[in-house]
């Protein structure tokens, strides 16, 4: 799951310049993590840490939670982290690598990059007593440049998007290298992961309303021609995206059961399944791919002129502000 909460910006104008004026709305920060808490994060984690004891320690996930949505949570909702921290001492979530403020320091500064992974990295530490060993990038950005500095602060792998024109004829459901087999990559299904995500509440879908035993049997299709389904979605799927009374938590709670009830399917972690399935291939892209939109690129973010020019202002900021 990727969990994230941005600080949102004031509506500035160019008369507000110079006038000491704080960038950032708190009040408006401040009713979204309400809202998003009431509906989606205390009602999801609740549900998840019974299910972890009711199946025994069998249900386990990973999470990637940024250093901002931590940052809120600690200011505005501190019973969320208590949450997470009581999930995390059954030993049945493991917390992925992130940039500290979902960016896209990846693309513009190496040096700003590693500087946001140490810092998420080490507040993970510190909060959950855990170490990431496994990176989740913004939007799961990916591309080969990514594999050295990885590696080099000490992550075993990397998840991404499964984009077609890469994998070919290949499927997502393997574990794949980078390609100077340094760390290992976990793909993301999409089309199984967006039938929870975006189409479960559909009524114009071809298979709403969707169960837990239909797309169990989807799951037990593929057996024999795969090793690992990754399910990635945003953690607001359940109760913001879509709705409590869609029967979301109803659905979550039943497919767990129904997959813990198969002979050939079982929750691990991601650091389990790259310990448990080798490499069956290489997954290369010298150019940033994402899991946005249809594209799978950066266009959600870079996509016209303007926005280029924006972001490369900000980062041509970067030794000044750090003098």
């Amino acid at each position: 799951f990727e969990v994230h909460q941005p600080f949102r910006l004031k509506n500035f104008t160019i008369f507000d310049i110079g006038n000491n004026i704080d960038y950032f709305d708190e009040e408006k920060n401040k009713f979204y993590l309400k809202r998003v808490t009431e509906k989606c994060y205390l009602p999801i984690l609740k549900t998840f840490y019974e299910l972890i004891k009711e199946t025994n320690y069998r249900f386990k996930f990973s999470a990637g939670l940024t250093g901002t949505l931590i940052e809120q949570l600690t200011l505005w909702q501190p019973e969320v982290i208590e949450w997470w921290q009581k999930i995390a001492a059954t030993g049945c979530v493991e917390f992925t690598g992130e940039t500290y403020y979902h960016s896209l320091a990846s693309l513009y500064s190496e040096e700003e990059f590693k500087f946001q992974i140490n810092l998420h990295r080490n507040l993970i530490k510190k909060i959950f007593l855990q170490e990431p060993k496994i990176f989740s990038n913004t939007e799961l950005i990916y591309f080969d440049g990514l594999e050295d500095l990885l590696f080099d602060l000490g992550f075993e792998g990397i998840i991404t998007e499964g984009v077609e024109n890469i994998l070919e004829w290949r499927s997502p459901n393997f574990v794949y290298w980078m390609p100077n087999k340094k760390l290992k990559v976990l793909l993301r299904n999409y089309r199984l992961s967006d039938d929870i995500s975006f189409r479960f509440s559909s009524r114009d879908w071809s298979e709403w309303p969707l169960t837990a035993e239909k797309f169990v049997h989807w799951l037990n299709q593929f057996n024999g021609n795969g090793e690992v389904i990754n399910l990635f979605m945003d953690f607001e799927t359940f109760g913001e995206h879509q709705w409590p009374e869609t029967g979301i938590f109803d659905f979550i709670i039943k497919l767990v059961f129904e997959i813990i009830n198969q002979k050939d399917l079982e929750f691990n972690t991601l650091s389990e399944v790259i310990k448990k399935y080798p490499a069956r291939g290489e997954y290369s892209s010298t150019y940033p791919i994402t899991w946005a939109d249809t594209e799978r690129d950066l266009t959600a973010w870079l996509g016209n002129e303007m926005q280029r020019d924006a972001i490369q202002r900000i980062y041509n900021l970067e030794k000044i502000i750090l003098k």
